[in-house]
């Protein structure tokens, strides 16, 4: 009797063993996909059927262990999946710079140092350079400042003390761009040549004629 009720208790152990190895190596190839999951975030509709796949096999987890007795560590592995399908926020829309140059209709994109708004703490910006207008962005891609390319009357790089700024006059209006690091002067001048490219060159003035006989 003794020894045939080892292997119907060996039975349930080995596949308990082999549930928990499951549940290790989904839990470890969860951690190696993270990279790729964050890419399927950007995708509303990836992200959603990620999510719903992420609950069912996290529910399924948490209930054969139990009804089979192999143990709690799959079921709590599992609980911990079907929560966080749960309480992963949607996909918010995203946009990236390219995306953003594009519904700008700007031509380069460049790296505007830091800008100071009007009463607001410095922050970094790009530049992104258009043939009607440049855009100050920030961080989130957030339009801080619009500058008409054809009302520009000055645009240089130029050194301050121990960092590099971007100086840009237009109408009425002037805005510096500070760069700092050992790649500032780099930054400037490129920022400088990229927005002096698009310049209109003045019309030359021609001299008028005198009226004939005059």
């Amino acid at each position: 009797m003794t020894a045939a009720s080892t292997p119907a208790l060996s039975q349930p152990e080995s596949f308990g063993r082999r549930l928990r190895h499951l549940a290790v190596g989904t839990l470890f190839a969860l951690v190696l996909l993270i990279p790729k999951i964050m890419r399927v975030r950007r995708n509303p509709r990836s992200w959603m059927l990620f999510r719903i796949f992420l609950g069912i096999a996290g529910a399924a987890m948490v209930v054969l262990p139990l009804g089979m007795g192999a143990g709690f560590f799959p079921a709590i592995v599992g609980l911990a999946m079907f929560s966080s399908s749960i309480l992963l926020p949607p996909t918010k829309p995203y946009t990236s710079a390219d995306d953003k140059a594009r519904e700008l209709g700007s031509l380069v994109v460049v790296n505007g140092g830091r800008f100071q708004p009007a009463n607001t703490p410095s922050a970094p910006v790009q530049l992104f350079v258009g043939a009607e207008s440049v855009w100050v962005l920030d961080r989130r891609l957030q339009p801080l400042l619009e500058i008409p390319v054809g009302e520009i009357t000055a645009a240089g790089a130029e050194q301050s003390e121990e960092s590099w700024r971007l100086r840009m006059t237009w109408a009425s209006h002037s805005v510096d761009f500070s760069y700092h690091g050992i790649f500032a002067e780099h930054l400037a001048r490129v920022a400088e040549t990229t927005i002096r490219a698009v310049l209109r060159p003045a019309l030359p003035v021609l001299p008028q004629r005198r009226a004939a006989g005059a």
